[in-house]
């Protein structure tokens, strides 16, 4: 049977129906499908950080987040002992993004090591806090308590071995004499506090740091508070220690441990970096991921919820990359 033919008018709404429908298909296709011919590809290194440290999670997640944004990106994610390993790879072309703290940074270019003058910012992320951690019946109750004492304070390559030196000194011990040093870091550190094998720990990470979290929910913990009269002493110090600032850990960090009560402490800021090389479209469009995955790499990494697009482009002792830069003045009211 024929069928009969629709009126004009209906055979021009049909037609504008059609036009309608395929314009919102082409829409929904530019955004869900990958990106255009200049969308980057290729192979990175990104340098994360310690099996059970908050790098190290905060890089796995990022990866995710990179392979819906920039599918044609494949990302090789390598660990390491933490900031200082992680800066003098990007310096040297082992690593094309990394995350380090500022002291670090600003030490690696202070004693103008390998590739210094390259290494450029792309946003700070969030803030390290120093961890003393102490088992609860120590007695052991501020950092000049630690003469003597068997001490891990982090590998060589590592941030916390950084910071533990420098608070040392500003408690007026000498971290080669003054303590028996351990250097473990944070995958060893709580099993050896826990047999009694040492006394206390550095560490420097984000909250909650997974090892420490659990150290504090099977074993009777302390953490030891920094006052701000070492935060004085250790600004005296000059050079990377200016990056150091008071900070006071929630109570709920670690509950078990803190028992509600907050901890005073240091913080640092964490970058990330990469090189003046860096490709720009590559780097512009990383800078954006970050950003935009924030929240939802903060629903696991709760210290990725501090990036901030506010405060994101203040990576001081560096400048911005070109790509970074382009992409804070896109999204410029």
């Amino acid at each position: 049977m024929v069928q009969p033919l629709l009126p004009r008018t209906g055979r021009r709404g049909a037609l504008f129906g059609s036009a309608a429908v395929l314009a919102v298909v082409g829409l929904l296709l530019w955004w869900l499908l990958p990106l255009g011919e200049d969308s980057p590809r290729g192979t990175i290194t990104f340098s994360a950080g310690t099996p059970t440290g908050v790098y190290q999670r905060y890089g796995t997640l990022l990866r995710g987040a990179m392979a819906k944004d920039m599918p044609r990106v494949d990302v090789n994610l390598l660990t390491s002992d933490g900031s200082q390993e992680n800066i003098e790879r990007v310096a040297t072309g082992k690593a094309d993004f990394s995350i380090a703290a500022a002291d670090a940074v600003e030490t690696y270019l202070l004693q103008d090591k390998p590739g210094a003058g390259r290494l450029r910012g792309c946003s700070r992320l969030y803030d390290d806090y120093v961890h003393l951690v102490v088992r609860r019946s120590s007695d052991i109750r501020s950092v000049a308590d630690l003469r003597g004492r068997k001490v891990a304070v982090g590998p060589g390559g590592s941030g916390v071995r950084l910071i533990a030196d420098h608070v040392l000194q500003a408690a007026g011990l000498d971290p080669d004499s003054d303590i028996e040093s351990f250097d473990d870091g944070i995958a060893t550190m709580p099993a050896l506090l826990r047999d009694h094998s040492i006394d206390a720990f550095f560490w420097s990470g984000g909250l909650p740091t997974s090892a420490v979290l659990g150290l504090s929910e099977s074993d009777d913990i302390r953490l030891l508070p920094i006052s701000g009269g070492l935060v004085k002493k250790l600004h005296e110090q000059g050079g990377s220690s200016r990056y150091y600032r008071a900070a006071v850990m929630p109570a709920d960090a670690y509950p078990e441990a803190q028992r509600g009560t907050p901890v005073q402490t240091l913080a640092v800021a964490n970058f990330l970096i990469t090189r003046d090389d860096a490709d720009p479209r590559l780097t512009e469009e990383l800078t954006h991921t970050v950003i935009a995955s924030r929240d939802r790499i903060g629903a696991v990494v709760h210290a990725a919820q501090l990036v901030d697009l506010r405060t994101a482009i203040y990576t001081d002792p560096l400048p911005l990359h070109d790509g970074a830069r382009r992409y804070y003045r896109s999204i410029k009211p």
